[in-house]
């Protein structure tokens, strides 16, 4: 927990008042208790992480359960309105802003978005349902993604389409 916590802090360069920093010691907090061995000592913990969860959405507007699966350099830029599922799935050097929603697109169907890794996620932006989002893209701000992005492609609209997509340099 307190490498990754390391990480996080250097991902906002050092800014332990960050909303997102703060987000990520929560999270980080809810994933390490699960390693407990003792129910007794785990379900304090998850008394603790549970209060603090809470706590932690009502002063930034992010909700970031720990069952979600996130990367490396996971970066949140700015706050509010924020929801994640705890399906979701994110690869390393993800970056996310105020306004997006990564989670279900119907309810009887409890999958949500398999992000890869070095994606850029634009303000506003809702990605929806069991689909996977390759690596290196871009999804423009406001866009609705309900259907797979391939890798090194940028997405944007209602609902999201793809504008360019790059090869790989090599």
């Amino acid at each position: 927990m307190f490498r990754e916590l390391k990480e996080d802090l250097n991902v906002y360069k050092g800014d332990r008042f960050a909303p997102g920093y703060q987000v990520m010691k929560i999270y980080r907090l809810g994933n390490w208790r699960y390693g407990i061995k003792n129910p007794v000592i785990r379900k304090f913990f998850s008394m603790i992480y549970k209060h603090l969860y809470r706590r932690v959405i009502l002063k930034t507007g992010i909700e970031l359960p720990c069952e979600a699966r996130i990367g490396r350099n996971f970066r949140i830029d700015h706050q509010n309105g924020i929801v994640i599922s705890g399906y979701a799935v994110f690869g390393d050097n993800c970056v996310i802003r105020n306004g997006v929603t990564v989670g279900l697109k119907n309810v009887e169907d409890p999958a949500a978005p398999v992000i890869g890794h070095n994606v850029d996620i634009g303000a506003g932006a809702k990605i929806l349902g069991r689909i996977k989002i390759g690596d290196n893209v871009k999804i423009g701000a406001n866009s609705v993604v309900i259907c797979d992005i391939p890798d090194n492609c940028t997405a944007v609209g209602i609902p999201a389409r793809i504008i360019t997509q790059k090869t790989p340099v090599e």
